[in-house]
């Protein structure tokens, strides 16, 4: 009979996390059978079913969760003590990071400079996607650590303010030349749980303007690409706009709006891996560049 090891225990953690084999089994690397295995394995030696099917989600008995609760703080407390041995930085692990694009933009490239030159054995996972997603990917465990537009509660993770940026109202020079919002005009805007979609709707019941059209895009870039060849007008980051407005592909056409644009890191409140805990600790001491410049003579 095989003794119980320490990669049986992981298996356990990340099958009560994921809620399937196969989805454990993707997180580890290995195969759906070499996840069985190791399961048989483990409730062999201890005499006791340790998972049972609920729809198609693998769930704790009673007995497997008081396993697990009582085994990870052991697991993850010597795997800290043998990171620290060695100052991390012989420390390997396939590490999932969800960001919105626009904090993507802001501040994910200085992050990964950072992991890959102090943590070159961590393998990163990136995946773009909007703020709603994210935050469902990071509590269902499908991602590790995430950067939301914020502010974000919920009881189930932790977040470290990482900044915030200034948003702009942009159209390009032609637009500008005949008149702005003086004419019929179509607007532009990231979707309806977006804070950007929200910002755009005040501006303009505050100013009292009614476009002639007001079209959605997911993607912050082909907005810039939008707006840029006069396609109508939008609110859009600075920190993403400040090339083009400072080349004069776009002019700002209304006031800055007061809102800001909040950007927080996040992991889960169960989070013990001391990888992730590294990381996320990173995480928190990073800044989006998000100087206050003063908008152009128009």
């Amino acid at each position: 009979m095989k003794r119980i090891a320490l990669f049986h225990l992981e298996t356990l953690m990340w099958i009560d996390r994921l809620g399937t084999f196969a989805a454990a089994a993707q997180r580890l690397n290995t195969t759906q059978p070499a996840i069985s295995a190791r399961v048989r394995e483990i409730e062999e030696q201890l005499g006791v079913p340790l998972f049972q099917r609920e729809g198609r989600r693998m769930v704790l008995s009673a007995r497997g969760r008081r396993l697990v609760q009582a085994t990870e703080p052991l697991y993850h407390g010597l795997e800290q003590v043998l990171l620290e041995a060695s100052d991390f930085a012989g420390a390997t692990a396939s590490v999932r990071i969800g960001a919105g694009e626009i904090a993507a933009a802001s501040c994910l490239p200085s992050f990964i400079q950072a992991i890959e030159r102090d943590r070159p054995g961590v393998a990163m996972e990136i995946e773009i996607d909007l703020t709603a997603p994210l935050l469902h990917q990071l509590l269902n465990g499908t991602r590790d650590i995430v950067f939301l537009a914020g502010p974000v509660a919920s009881p189930g993770m932790r977040t470290a303010p990482i900044g915030s940026v200034q948003l702009v109202w942009a159209a390009n020079a032609e637009v500008l030349a005949a008149g702005g919002f003086r004419q019929s005009l179509p607007v532009w805007s990231l979707p309806e749980h977006s804070p950007l979609h929200a910002v755009t709707h005040e501006t303009l019941d505050g100013h009292g303007i009614v476009p002639r059209a007001l079209h959605t895009c997911n993607n912050v870039r082909t907005l810039i690409e939008i707006v840029a060849s006069g396609q109508g007008a939008a609110v859009l980051p600075e920190t993403m706009v400040r090339g083009h407005l400072a080349a004069g592909y776009l002019h700002e056409v209304l006031p800055r709006p007061s809102q800001h644009v909040h950007f927080e890191a996040a992991i889960r409140t169960r989070e013990r891996d001391p990888v992730i805990l590294d990381l996320f600790e990173r995480a928190g001491r990073l800044r989006i560049d998000a100087t206050d410049r003063k908008p152009p003579r128009t």
